[in-house]
């Protein structure tokens, strides 16, 4: 990436599956970025300009997630700069074979590969196996290594015996040892798995990673864990461990989980999608540096941040009640062993003698096949993409358009994965759905739609839905609710704006609790229970669901369930307070925080869309207003800092108290001053905030320079038709 953009002079995307590790690369990358002179820009969540800003001199290296690749990929295609784009890298690149995310993936690949020679592509994964298929649609080299900085060791536990996996024996392992430990009657009835055990032979000197399948089994564990370890743990590091549960509760106002404050004495915690943000980061950062030595996990973290373990020990082979897939575990095992650190890594599978031949054909069987999705997920697979070619000018005809479909990682495996249909029939079909819904219109001289020189063009509505990334499934339902919105729109407060931006996907999946309805329902103000009933969802219906009982009347679910979410997402505005809210709600916390991530995202998504209809210029002020307060949900004067990555809303609070305001404030900070000044800030995190406010207040001064210089261009340059580039937030 560095080659690309110093020596090459070409901008790099690099795309990341979570918004979590897009965060920590910017971090890691920003100082680089000021010591070479380039920039390191964000595109996650609700983050990134459409266009990129386009630069004179400096090159950018964006770092994405999935989705916010394909946009991004897209708005270069359309302003004719994806030559400016010399290298993508792709991290975990089987993720192409898992569903909606897959096919949006092999889409931004497709795409590349067809409007672009120059771009080159780097995929990687340490858990592929159909590589050939992958290497066709790429056209690529493939480079594979078994080199392993640290070794691993992998083991399998049934009752007290361990044995060594080995490939060479005749059942897949040998015998290595017995536990050694006593157990008393009540240590055995409470940790049947000796989890005590194994873990007492690692902490406190080095680090375990204990998988369990759900969440609530990672607090239970956590928990257990404590009631037996020796009473000598808690003095390992001491003064350390209290420092994170003070810094937990300032990021949380005073706030602290239960399990938590009785577990961290001891060296361990969870880790788990229930975390606030803040929380996951606390506990990260003394996890890394040896303060915490234990997490209790789910499988979400093997495939997160970078979190390695002496020990990675997989408490079941499940994962909730799915038995394990080959490359979940690997993934899993992977994390043993830290280079730099340990000289080994090991990992341990416990097991139940009904798993074990389940469990024996797991450790020896190869990887899973990585399979397109582009046309399983129809709404985001295969018709966007076809909505987005139309709209983009790369394909415009049937023929073009089955053309590119055969260059695709789909096209590759089309007579694996098809079995009634051939290509050209689904590419047929999928057309005619987007002309029925209105996104497409064919031309009118086409006597067929199965001509091959069959033209379409895109409509207002495919335009629109094309460009604000919505899912084809909801964008006449959006559309619908945006223009009922105008005919009424209540502006007394911002639930309303709320609804409207609320995802879809999301209430589709929600459970109200109709008590915590009803009683959130009597608290809102007479103009916002009129919207309410403008909706269709009266107080006497919510009512009656909170005291059980049976409606005839037919109220349509998910404006129910959506308008709930709105409530939720509207005290959270409100409030501010994370946990007064999930109490409030009886939600986990870091479900409230996902569902504020995702409403910030869709509503950056809505704010788009609204851009290409003439007739919803009114929400456009509006929307991005809110899009902002979504995204940081915090008091307005915290905004500025809390663009710098890493900062979340509790640091922010101390560099504001501490009197840095602004964002200059910060990036001309001294590190060795901030820390001095701020509680509990790490030398290596004060450098990464100094450099990420560096970066962005570079990225602001540069592109309001841009502005300038576009402002006294003589008029001659106007005259000779080099057009002012306009750029849209």
């Amino acid at each position: 990436m560095l080659q690309e953009l110093l020596c090459r002079q070409k901008d790099v995307l690099m795309i990341l599956p979570y918004v979590a590790i897009v965060q920590e690369k910017i971090s890691g990358l920003s100082s680089f970025g000021i010591e070479l002179g380039f920039f390191v820009e964000e595109y996650a969540g609700s983050k990134g300009r459409f266009p990129p800003t386009k630069r004179r001199e400096k090159k950018s290296l964006y770092i994405a997630t999935i989705e916010k690749g394909h946009s991004l990929v897209n708005s270069l295609i359309e302003t004719g700069r994806i030559g400016n784009l010399g290298l993508i890298v792709v991290d975990e690149l089987h993720m192409i074979g898992e569903g909606s995310r897959g096919a949006i993936l092999e889409m931004t690949l497709a795409k590349i590969l067809y409007t672009s020679k120059t771009t080159q592509i780097i995929g990687m994964s340490a858990t592929l196996n159909n590589v050939e298929d992958l290497q066709k649609f790429l056209q690529a080299e493939y480079f594979s290594s078994h080199f392993r900085p640290v070794e691993l060791k992998e083991y399998l536990k049934i009752n007290d015996t361990i044995y060594e996996v080995d490939n060479k024996a005749e059942n897949g392992m040998t015998f290595s040892r017995l536990l050694n430990f006593k157990y008393s009657d009540t240590l055995k009835k409470m940790d049947p798995d000796h989890l005590v055990a194994l873990v007492s032979e690692v902490i406190p000197n080095y680090s375990c990673l204990v998988f369990c399948p759900t969440k609530k089994n990672c607090e239970n564990v956590a928990e257990m864990l404590c009631k037996f370890l020796s009473k000598a743990h808690l003095k390992h590091r001491e003064k350390e461990k209290c420092d994170v549960i003070k810094n937990l509760q300032n990021a949380s106002n005073g706030n602290l989980c239960r399990v938590l404050k009785h577990t961290i004495p001891y060296g361990i915690a969870y880790h788990h999608s229930g975390l606030t943000n803040e929380e996951r980061k606390l506990l990260e950062e003394a996890y890394s540096t040896g303060v915490l030595c234990l997490f209790t996990c789910t499988s979400t973290l093997a495939a997160g941040v970078n979190l390695p373990a002496r020990r990675v020990i997989l408490r079941a082979p499940y994962v909730a009640k799915e038995f394990l897939k080959r490359n979940q575990y690997k993934q899993m095992i992977g994390r043993a062993g830290r280079a730099g650190i340990d000289t080994t890594g090991e990992s341990i599978l416990i097991m139940q003698e009904k798993d074990k031949k389940q469990v024996l054909e797991l450790i020896s069987k190869p990887l899973e096949n990585c399979y397109s999705h582009l046309v399983q997920e129809f709404n985001k697979g295969i018709q966007s993409l076809f909505l987005s070619l139309i709209g983009l000018k790369i394909a415009t005809n049937l023929g073009d358009i089955y053309h590119f479909m055969n260059g695709t990682f789909f096209g590759v495996q089309q007579k694996i994965l098809l079995k009634d249909k051939s290509l050209w029939e689904i590419t047929v079909e999928s057309l005619r759905y987007l002309t029925e819904k209105g996104l497409l219109q064919r031309d009118t001289a086409c006597r067929s739609e199965e001509e091959f020189q069959c033209n379409f063009h895109i409509t207002k509505l495919g335009r629109a839905s094309f460009k604000g990334t919505i899912d084809l499934a909801y964008c006449d339902i959006l559309y619908r609710d945006l223009k009922r919105g105008l005919e009424g729109l209540v502006l007394e407060s911002f639930l309303h704006l709320i609804y409207l931006t609320t995802p879809y996907d999301l209430a589709s999946q929600c459970e109200p609790n109709w008590m915590i309805y009803f009683r959130q329902f009597n608290q809102l103000t007479p103009a916002e229970q009129n919207l309410a009933s403008l909706l269709g969802v009266s107080e006497s219906f919510i009512g009656k669901k909170a005291s059980g009982q049976n409606i005839r009347k037919k109220v349509d679910k998910d404006i129910v369930n959506r308008l709930y979410l709105s409530l939720v997402l509207y005290t959270l505005l409100k409030d501010t307070n994370i946990w007064s809210v999930s109490e409030k709600f009886n939600m986990p916390r870091g479900y409230l925080q996902n569902l504020l991530t995702g409403a910030a995202s869709f509503s950056s998504c809505v704010l788009h869309f609204c851009e290409e209809l003439e007739e919803f210029w009114v929400y456009k002020a509006l929307l991005a207003e809110l899009t902002k307060k979504l995204t940081y949900c915090v008091k307005a004067e915290l905004i500025p800092l809390m663009e710098v990555t890493g900062v979340l809303e509790g640091r922010a609070k101390q560099l504001y108290n501490a009197g840095y305001k602004t964002l200059m404030h910060l990036a001309n900070a001294n590190p060795e001053v901030l820390i001095k000044t701020i509680d509990h800030l790490s030398r290596r995190q004060a450098k990464q905030i100094v450099s990420s406010a560096k970066m962005l207040l570079h990225e602001k001064a540069e592109a309001l320079q841009e502005e300038v210089e576009e402002l006294l261009r003589p008029p001659s340059d106007l005259a000779a038709g080099v057009a002012p580039s306009v750029e849209k937030e």
